[in-house]
Formats: C-alpha cells, sequence, structure tokens
C-alpha cells in the first residue's frame, strides 16, 4: 500500500494549504514546491506559514 502524496499549495493572498498531488489544482492555487505526505506537508506549512494573516491585510497594515 502506497502512502498519498501531497502538495503544499498557496493562493494569491498567500495562504497555505495542502492538496492531493494526483488531482488538479484548483483555480486560484499554485504548488509551492513542497510535497510529501500529509504530515510532511503539515509541518512545513507550519514552519513557513508565520504570519497568517491574507496578503491583503498585511499590505494594508504595513
Amino acid at each position: 500500500m502506497s502512502e498519498e502524496r501531497y502538495l503544499v499549495v498557496v493562493n494569491g493572498e498567500e495562504q497555505y494549504s495542502i492538496w492531493d498531488a494526483s488531482a488538479p489544482l484548483p483555480d486560484g492555487w499554485r504548488a509551492e514546491g513542497h510535497a510529501g505526505s500529509r504530515d510532511e506537508c503539515l509541518a512545513h506549512i507550519e514552519r513557513v506559514w508565520t504570519d497568517m494573516r491574507p496578503l491583503s491585510v498585511r499590505r494594508a497594515d504595513g
């Protein structure tokens, strides 16, 4: 039994999620570059997504 592979994906607001690597990406999302098991992808997101505010909010605050 093979382990499911996921991609880390990001949208235009720089919000992160995971996506089944065998499925087409949803509109508005792009592959971020990291792939692996669900747990590996979630751990990667936890490391890199340090400010969970959408990009438009961060820009307004800056």
